[in-house]
């Protein structure tokens, strides 16, 4: 006890001595903090340790004993090496001033420790749901539980700041957004917190109606005239939110019968010219806004385009391919494959485009052929497929050519034709009964040894090409070259 009547006759000369670091410290409530004194187990031994809260003794430590007062039993944790002290289970009526008194030494420290309810239960009270740009004030109001809370306002992930239109009152608490426009809506959340804890709300959703504005009128297919008889399709849009708008219909100013946002104009006649436009209307911000109008010339068309070839299409011929139509023909012209018709040396237009001429065709101008014969009002297309007929060429026989006797025999004869080409074999000049691509015999004979001829004729072309095959057949105890030399014998009587 004499050391308690030193130190309280001292202990103002040893203030901010540094025992203890500057406070304050934060600790949630049910949490533990720890007063850890600048000293270390060298600065040591210590003879006496007192920690005061409010004026009042909470652990007393002398020599190698410690003291701790009823209220705090269990709840400290004290450190002889530092003379540090650990307190848990913590409660509001935690907070206040501590202070340590340390002997030898006469050290003293002091430090303010703050206990905080965690924020928790964060909510926000949505705004109204139909909100007009320029015309209604958005407000939301956030609320939590705990101590001491601080809010900040976000929209997605970027925090809200105050402006002119934007005001955040109340502590922060509750944030208005006045006369909203469409880049206000987004994702509103309000984040709080203490020193000791945060949270979040579940995200409030604002959407902002406008519009219609941008009001365009699309017509499909665009063109300056259209012929008569023709499908048109006009669209109707706008920029809206929300995009459920009503559209009308005008022509020359008269309110057509359809309301929707397209206007289909089929088997379209001459006495439908005129101009166009559409009106959108928003129901939520019961606004209205017109489009350009759009004007449609319908006039009468050509038609009955046809391609018609003057020759057959054989490799080498000339062929002209000539482009017709009924109508008042202003322009022809061709493609093929999908892509613009690219002239070389082998080939003219004539006659206006009419006539697509081929001085020799070849197998290369094989393709789709497109005309298209088109006048200010309207346009008409002929397809053409060209297949250029040749050959046959490069005939060729596959299969074994030594074979044994009762071994089946198999010859295979192919040739590049279009159309496909027809085939006649000959055995040593003679025609035997093959009329197919395949020669076949489930067992050979010496008799079927031989030159195999294979006769290829496309009958559009008028052609014909040949291969010739020696087919060799032996007895099986025959060595190859033995066989071919008596062969050779039988065959020519030698």
């Amino acid at each position: 006890m004499i050391y308690l009547i030193i130190l309280g006759a001292i202990s103002g000369l040893s203030e901010g001595a540094g025992v203890l670091p500057d406070g304050p410290l934060n600790a949630p409530v049910g949490g533990t903090v720890m007063f850890t004194t600048t000293l270390t187990p060298s600065d040591g031994p210590f003879t006496a340790v007192f920690w005061n809260f409010g004026g009042m003794n909470i652990m007393s430590y002398e020599t190698t004993s410690s003291i701790t007062h009823p209220d705090y039993e269990g709840r400290i944790t004290f450190f002889p090496s530092t003379a540090s002290l650990e307190l848990r289970d913590l409660t509001l009526g935690d907070s206040g001033e501590y202070s340590v008194n340390i002997m030898p030494g006469l050290l003293t420290g002091g430090t303010r420790l703050d206990i905080y309810e965690p924020v928790s239960s964060v909510t926000v009270t949505p705004p109204s749901l139909d909100l007009v740009e320029f015309n209604s004030s958005a407000r939301l109001s956030c609320s939590s539980s705990g101590s001491f809370p601080s809010y900040v306002w976000m929209n997605g992930s970027s925090e809200v700041t105050a402006s002119d239109r934007v005001h955040v009152t109340d502590g922060d608490s509750n944030l208005t957004v006045v006369n909203v426009s469409r880049y206000d809506q987004g994702s509103y959340t309000c984040r709080v917190f203490n020193p000791v804890s945060n949270a979040i709300s579940d995200p409030v959703i604002i959407s902002v109606s406008f519009g219609p504005e941008n009001v365009t009128l699309t017509v499909s297919p665009s063109k300056n005239l259209y012929k008569e008889g023709s499908n048109i399709s006009l669209t109707c849009s706008a920029e809206s939110r929300p995009p459920f708008l009503q559209f009308f219909w005008f022509l020359d100013g008269e309110q057509l019968s359809g309301t929707g946002p397209e206007l289909r104009l089929m088997n379209i006649q001459t006495n439908q010219s005129g101009n166009y436009s559409c009106q959108a209307f928003q129901s939520k911000t019961l606004r209205y806004e017109t489009s350009q109008p759009s004007s449609i010339t319908v006039l009468q068309p050509i038609s009955g385009a046809h391609v018609r070839s003057t020759n057959l299409t054989i490799e080498g011929n000339s062929v002209n391919l000539t482009c017709d139509a009924s109508g008042s023909i202003v322009t022809i012209k061709w493609m093929k494959d999908g892509s613009d018709l690219i002239l070389n040396d082998n080939m003219a237009l004539s006659d206006n485009n009419k006539v697509l001429s081929f001085n020799t065709v070849n197998r290369e101008n094989n393709g789709d052929y497109l005309c298209t014969i088109s006048n200010p009002v309207s346009s008409s297309e002929a397809p053409y497929r060209m297949d250029v007929m040749y050959g046959p060429e490069n005939v060729r026989i596959t299969g074994k050519d030594n074979v044994t006797v009762s071994e089946p025999i198999k010859l295979i004869c192919s040739a590049d034709s279009t159309p496909s080409a027809t085939f006649t074999w000959m055995l040593n000049g003679t025609v035997i009964p093959a009329n197919s691509p395949e020669f076949s015999k489930e067992n050979a004979e010496l008799s079927d040894a031989g030159i195999y001829t294979c006769q290829a004729l496309n009958h559009i072309t008028d052609r014909r090409s040949s291969a010739t095959f020696e087919l060799f057949v032996h007895a099986g105890s025959i060595c190859n070259s033995d066989f071919r030399y008596v062969w050779y014998l039988w065959m020519f009587h030698l």
